[in-house]
Parts: structure tokens; sequence; C-alpha cells
């Protein structure tokens, strides 16, 4: 893994990630598309990936910092009575988090193995990239112009349904950010409150894939934890301002917020699923 692999993945994971076009869905391609074969058949590919997407964890919890000091506090600290309806607001979307969890830690470890075999298949990323743009279409016609909801609304099955949404990706193609995006809106959120809740979502998942996955990289080639290590700090960066701009943008975003990611996916998984079968 050289320097210049490893600022293309990371700038790539760093944008990626946020926005809902499937960074894992990016870092099966990339390799391809790049003829990095090297990399694609790495059995430490996987854990890689992780310690990339935990820079994106990191700069998403520095970012929300303020959100999860008052999920704690609100946990185990004692509100004032004045502070009692802010204080069950928070406490109620921190346990809707833990429950939209729960899918995610299930599925991926009851089919790790399946899961793990698809990071080797350019063409299933190719594949479910272009099903995710269609339902990146489709689901921004979900948006209500009234009637919009803040995500501790959510019920808990409410919860749970976006967490089987965000499970789907497990399968590269498949955007995290956006099927967690659209179950929120699904249920009437706005586009920056799904956006919210969808970025305060993904650390506890990309923290539990860490413990799972980063141990391996302890045997990984010469030179590859070093890089896997500035790989992780240069996405984290890249994805503090994908974050801050993603917030900004769908907060002034009414309609058809979701548009422009739609087609990239389409286009991008097209024009590689058809250059796959040149090369």
């Amino acid at each position: 893994m050289s320097l210049f692999q490893t600022l293309v993945f990371a700038l790539v994971q760093g944008i990626t990630e946020l926005f809902p076009i499937s960074s894992v869905g990016h870092g099966v391609l990339l390799p391809f598309l790049f003829h990095w074969p090297n990399i694609q058949g790495s059995a430490k590919f996987l854990p890689y990936l992780v310690m990339l997407h935990v820079g994106t964890a990191l700069a998403l919890l520095i970012f929300f910092i303020v959100d999860w000091l008052v999920f704690l506090r609100a946990v185990f600290v004692p509100f004032k009575a004045a502070d009692q309806w802010e204080a069950r607001y928070a406490r109620k979307e921190f346990f809707l988090l833990i429950v939209a969890t729960i899918p995610a830690v299930i599925l991926g470890g009851l089919f790790t193995k399946k899961f793990e075999a698809l990071f080797g298949s350019p063409r299933v990323a190719m594949i479910f990239l272009i099903v995710n743009g269609m339902i990146l279409l489709f689901g921004d016609r979900l948006m209500k112009r009234t009637g919009w909801k803040e995500s501790h609304d959510l019920t808990y099955g409410q919860a749970l349904v976006v967490g089987i949404l965000q499970s789907l990706a497990l399968i590269p193609g498949f955007s995290r950010s956006g099927m967690s995006m659209i179950g929120g809106m699904m249920y009437g959120l706005r586009y920056e409150a799904a956006a919210r809740f969808s970025f305060l979502l993904a650390t506890p998942i990309i923290f539990g894939a860490a413990v799972k996955e980063l141990p391996k990289l302890h045997h990984a080639p010469h030179g590859m934890l070093s890089m896997a290590l500035i790989g992780g700090l240069v996405a984290g960066v890249v994805a503090f301002f994908s974050t801050w701009f993603l917030m900004r943008y769908f907060k002034t975003r009414e309609v058809r917020a979701l548009r422009p990611f739609g087609i990239y996916c389409l286009v991008v998984g097209v024009g590689t699923l058809l250059l796959s079968f040149f090369i």
C-alpha cells in the first residue's frame, strides 16, 4: 500500500461515507478502476477500510460532540425541573439510536463471512450502486412539505426499521447514510433531521466494526498499519468538512435534495458495469 493509494482511499472515504453514495462501494471499485489487484485480494483490505471509517467516526463524534454530551447528561445526570422536557427528548433520542443500531450488529455478526466475500467483487458493488441510486430517487419523493417531525418523535419500532435499512450498507454499493435517511423520511423527518439522525447513528456502528476488524491489522504486511493510520487521519479531516457541508445543504433544501446523489450513483454504477465487460 503506497502513500498515493492511501491518500486516494482516504479522500474518497471522507467524502463518500457521509454523502449517500456508498463509501464501501467506492472502496471496492477503486482497486478495480486503478488496477490495484494487490489491494483488492488482500485479507487485510477490510480492516484497512474499517480504519478509514474510524477516522470518519471520530470526525462525526467531534462534529456532534455537544449532542453526545447532552445524551450522556440526560441519561446519567439529573436535570433541573425547567429542563425536564429537554432531558426527556434527549434521553429518548439516545435510546432510539441504540435500537436502530441493533439490526446491523445482529446481521453483521450472523453473516460476517458472506458479507466479507462481497468485498472482493467489484461487479456486486456496481450493481448495488445502481440499486442505491434508484432507491435514492424513489425515496426522495417521500419528503413532505409539511408536518415535519424531529428524530425524538420517532417510535422505537420506526427506529428499528431505520436500523434495518441501514443494515443494507453491509452490502457494497448501498449507502448507510442514504438508506437510514430514507428510513427517517418515511416517518416524517425532514432532510436535515434525517441526516443528523443518520450521522449520529454512524458513530456506534463504525466503532463496533473497528473493535472486530482492527486487530487483524496487527499481522498486516509491513507498512500497511502506518498507511491505515495516515488514511484514517486524512479521511477524518475530509469527513468533518463533508459533514459541515451536508448539514448546511440539507438545511436549505426542502425537496429533491437526494436527486443529485441518486443520479450520480446511477451514472457511476452503469458506467463501471459497462466498463467491466471490456477490461
